[in-house]
């Protein structure tokens, strides 16, 4: 039973990470809080590969349906997520190390991921009446995939809302190129912390009893969300980025509430 949970959770929140560029750890992270079965460190490794699988999956389909990819952008974004992902790996061990407890961690986590998506939430709501910047050049673009990076790896989300918003804004980029930009950035990000992990403490210390099960439904809804984002329109993503927010926030204020009162 353990095992079809998990795969639904990795299915399920790819799916959804894939059409809108979230990633699907920004899912599966909160939800794997709420379940108690691993401690942080555990999820976060869970998550990174699980995110790199579908990411993976999704830009090899795109590609291959020749979606265009402004890489003169992509790639700087992408390489300073690599950076930025080792610096949050880090600060994240320092977080671990000082407080020590388990909930602790996880409060904090949480707290920081409801504020940054309730900030992209209101965004994109009012983003029409918010003039976007037409920012390019390679050290803007690396600079914005450190602090992408940073917030990926420390928040162990893959990315997020806080990729697409954040490009939107910045670059004057419509959702769906957006969009595109921030699996090439999650993809590199994740690339990064599991590097990170395995020069540093290894995979052998964590329990990945089910990562094969996760790693199966992130391949299967990398394939599921980039088909239908190839079929969705611009609106269509936007209200399916937007509804996810949502339920997001409301899992992480649920994880905060359970884990203070804990």
């Amino acid at each position: 039973m353990q095992y079809v949970l998990y795969f639904l959770i990795a299915i399920g929140a790819t799916t959804v990470g894939s059409l809108t560029g979230m990633g699907g750890g920004v899912i599966i992270k909160p939800l794997m809080d709420v379940l108690h079965g691993f401690d942080v460190q555990t999820i976060g490794v869970l998550s990174s590969l699980t995110v790199f699988s579908m990411s993976v999956v999704s830009i090899g389909k795109q590609m291959l349906a020749r979606t265009k990819i402004p890489f003169g952008t992509a790639i700087p974004l992408a390489l300073g997520s690599v950076m930025g992902g080792l610096a949050g790996e880090k600060l994240l061990q320092v977080i671990v190390d000082a407080l020590r407890a388990n909930s602790a961690v996880t409060v904090v986590q949480n707290v920081v991921l409801s504020l940054l998506i309730l900030a992209v939430f209101l965004y994109m709501k009012n983003k029409s009446r918010i003039p976007s910047q037409e920012l390019r050049g390679v050290v803007v673009s690396l600079l914005v995939g450190v602090f992408l990076g940073i917030c990926s790896s420390f928040l162990g989300i893959g990315g997020g809302p806080i990729n697409v918003a954040l490009i939107i804004y910045l670059f004057s980029f419509d959702t769906k190129t957006a969009t595109v930009c921030s699996l090439v950035t999650i993809l590199f990000a994740q690339i990064s912390k599991l590097t990170t992990v395995a020069l540093t403490t290894g995979f052998g210390v964590f329990d990945l009893s089910i990562a094969p099960v996760m790693i199966v439904g992130a391949i299967a809804g990398g394939f599921i969300g980039a088909s239908l984002n190839k079929k969705c329109s611009e609106a269509a993503v936007e209200k399916a980025f937007n509804a996810v927010q949502l339920l997001v926030l409301a899992i992480s204020i649920f994880n905060i509430v359970r884990n203070l009162a804990a």
